[in-house]
């Protein structure tokens, strides 16, 4: 997928987002978030009670400033969400840009036929060639070819797909840069990986992770709170009136009774939740990550112990020739040159391996044959060999050259009397010991040496654990290489355990075992004997390269098919919760210091003394407010200006750094909790003063 970089704030985002806030003003999207739903309500109760009372000529101006920033606090809190979803739609947009309509060579009868690719059903056959866009996503059941899929991962360089493996899975517009395939198709019309990514990416479907609901909870009950502490206001004020014979009702009006409720309902957190949630999962697609849920995103910052399957996710996934081991009184030249001409029609990645590795230690390059002189033996899992006959005038074998697995070649080199060199035993040994695969050459009767295949570590991984460590996090790989191989890798890789001779139902049991254990798992894998794991796996990142089975079962999948990304990852998860932590935190300690603001100016004219103006409650006015309507009007338009303030923060997050809870929970007290308490006497003893000078409070 072409990575879209865009602004916190682009233009063009702000103008689209401003219009799904008023689209976002229908009741049944309201209704999902409680607390901005009693906020919406108070809008339109405050609306209809200054329509019942326009003709209140004294309070009518105080009263309509009240309801429009009502109004405005249910705008900007949709327009959050807005903005935040309209970055995931961008994304979406690139990626429709790479649907184009193909047609598509459908196989019937070993014959090919042309038709437009949108009529393609699930287990049709395709043939794709050359410079042919894949029209359906699909798995290879014939040929290898290189396909480029920068259209998809923005990766330019282009990757093998090939049959009977794990890198079998192809994807609808990607092209074919060499060779050809046979590709079954495995999804109809509208069901590819590509539209599934796009309805996941705009973020329609996001579910709400546990850990939300747990927050509505606690929200829905402050929310409770406060408007019982409302309620008790109302009835305070009444009882003050008619005790003390003080008129309170144009000051305890319902404008003013709902204002102060959303002041001390937490709004900010509120109105900012889904954003924080979409801007995590927008934060892992700018990274070639898709998120299939924001459980996921979530669980990802809660992870103790990461599953990493080898093949392919630690190692490249192909074992590559490596280096040429020479028997006594042969050159490494000579085993080259034969292992090259046993390698030259062998079409697995290790047979093109040994003919890439002779080329660049030689410089020796293929030769060409007719076939009067030559017959090609292919590899076959049968013979577990390959090689190469030359023939004579009359096509009589004259030179036979072998290459394949140890026990295969031991065994032909004894059905042609051949002799085994016994000092290859100590080399074939030391090979296996160190997880690498042996294969023996031989020309004729003679083994000319071995070929150390290897399956090779990528790049940079080994660093990438150390750091995971770092964050707590420990890592497991499981394999099926027996003990002896999977120990060789993992300390080359330095993971911190290995499980060798893994089955699927092995890898399966493995985490459900660890889970009883309290340890939330995440698991990489690419290949269909590793889609029950990712599917048990509390965070499942399938690699793109693998196949359709791993990419359904996990709920995430990375585009770049780099195992090393897990860490970034979790850095966005644990960046997610840190980030709502901490505007929860400033949401509770603005509500707190909202209630010390409003509640001494709405009630310092009582209790009057003898020729006093103010009442002895005005003493706890320290932000010493105008008056009661310009205490309940500042604070209404802070708290609305407060959400459109944080909203950057929100699609950002907070800077991300490894500590512990406690030294998290410290920050975040210090920080955003005094923080919260005092930004709202700064700005609401500003707005104060500004409306003032401007005489809207008459």
């Amino acid at each position: 997928m072409k990575k879209t970089r865009t602004g916190i704030l682009d233009s063009s985002m702000i103008i689209e987002s401003i219009k799904d806030s008023f689209i976002k003003l229908d009741p049944r999207f309201q209704a999902k978030n409680p607390v901005m739903f009693i906020t919406y309500l108070g809008a339109i109760l405050s609306t209809f009670f200054l329509i019942f009372n326009r003709y209140d000529a004294a309070n009518f101006s105080f009263n309509l400033q009240i309801t429009l920033w009502l109004w405005f606090t249910v705008l900007f809190a949709n327009f959050a969400c807005a903005i935040a979803e309209s970055r995931g739609k961008a994304q979406a947009n690139s990626l429709r840009q790479s649907q184009t309509e193909n047609m598509a060579r459908k196989l019937i009868n070993n014959k090919e036929i042309a038709i437009p690719a949108n009529q393609l059903r699930k287990d049709d056959l395709v043939v794709c060639e050359v410079q042919d866009i894949i029209p359906a996503d699909g798995e290879v059941i014939e040929g290898v070819a290189t396909v480029d899929e920068s259209a998809i991962t923005g990766e330019s360089a282009p990757v093998i797909r090939e049959s009977g493996g794990d890198r079998s899975a192809v994807t609808a517009g990607t092209r074919i840069v060499s060779d050809r395939l046979v590709i079954r198709v495995t999804s109809d019309p509208g069901d590819s990986f590509l539209d599934r990514m796009i309805g996941l990416i705009e973020g329609a479907e996001r579910q709400k992770t546990p850990n939300e609901v747990a927050l509505d909870i606690l929200l829905g009950s402050l929310t409770l709170i406060f408007i019982l502490t409302v309620i008790s206001v109302k009835v305070f004020a009444l009882y003050s009136s008619k005790i003390l014979h003080e008129d309170l009702s144009s000051i305890i009006t319902l404008p003013v009774l709902i204002a102060l409720l959303v002041c001390l309902i937490p709004t900010t957190i509120s109105a900012l939740l889904s954003a924080i949630g979409i801007a995590g999962m927008d934060r892992l697609i700018q990274r070639n990550v898709i998120a299939k849920s924001g459980r996921a995103v979530e669980a990802a910052g809660d992870i103790d112990l990461l599953i990493l399957d080898k093949t392919g996710t630690i190692t490249l996934g192909n074992r590559m020739a490596t280096e040429f081991i020479p028997a006594t009184d042969v050159t490494e030249r000579q085993l080259a040159e034969v292992a090259q001409l046993s390698s030259l029609a062998d079409e697995t990645p290790e047979g093109r391996s040994i003919v890439v590795l002779a080329k660049e230690k030689f410089s020796l390059r293929g030769e060409q044959f007719h076939p009067n002189e030559a017959k090609i033996i292919p590899f076959s899992a049968q013979t577990s060999m390959s090689g190469i006959d030359f023939l004579d005038e009359k096509q009589n074998i004259v030179r036979s050259i072998r290459k394949g697995a140890v026990g295969a070649v031991k065994k032909y080199i004894e059905e042609v009397n051949g002799i085994f060199p016994a000092g290859l035993d100590l080399a074939v040994e030391s090979i296996s010991k160190r997880g690498g695969t042996p294969l023996l050459v031989t020309d004729g009767k003679t083994v000319l040496g071995i070929v150390h295949l290897k399956d090779i570590i990528k790049g940079g991984i080994r660093e990438r654990f150390d750091e995971m460590r770092n964050l707590g996090i420990k890592t497991l790989m499981v394999t099926g290489d027996n003990a002896m191989t999977a120990s060789a890798i993992a300390a080359e890789a330095g993971v911190d355990d290995y499980l060798a001779q893994a089955t699927p139902e092995i890898k399966l049991n493995c985490i459900r075992e660890k889970q009883k254990e309290g340890h939330l798992i995440a698991m990489t894998g690419d290949g269909t004997n590793d889609a029950p794991a990712l599917a048990q796996a509390d965070v499942g990142v399938a690699m793109n390269t693998g196949t359709q089975a791993s990419r359904e079962a996990g709920n995430m999948v990375d585009l770049d098919s780099n195992p090393t990304k897990l860490i970034e990852i979790v850095e966005i998860g644990k960046q997610l919760l840190m980030t709502r932590g901490a505007l929860t935190t400033f949401s509770i300690a603005n509500d707190v210091a909202k209630y010390f603001a409003i509640i001494p100016a709405l009630f310092g004219t009582l209790y009057l003394l003898p020729g006093e103006t103010l009442g002895p409650l005005n003493v706890l006015n320290i932000m010493d407010l105008e008056s009661p309507q310009s205490a309940v009007l500042s604070a209404i338009i802070f708290n609305a200006l407060i959400i459109i303030a944080l909203i950057p923060l929100a699609l950002k997050g907070v800077h991300y750094r490894p500590q512990s809870a406690e030294k998290l929970l410290q920050h975040n007290l210090l920080v955003y909790g005094l923080g919260g308490l005092i930004t709202p006497f700064i700005f609401i003893k500003i707005i104060d003063k500004t409306i003032t000078f401007l005489g809207l409070i008459s």
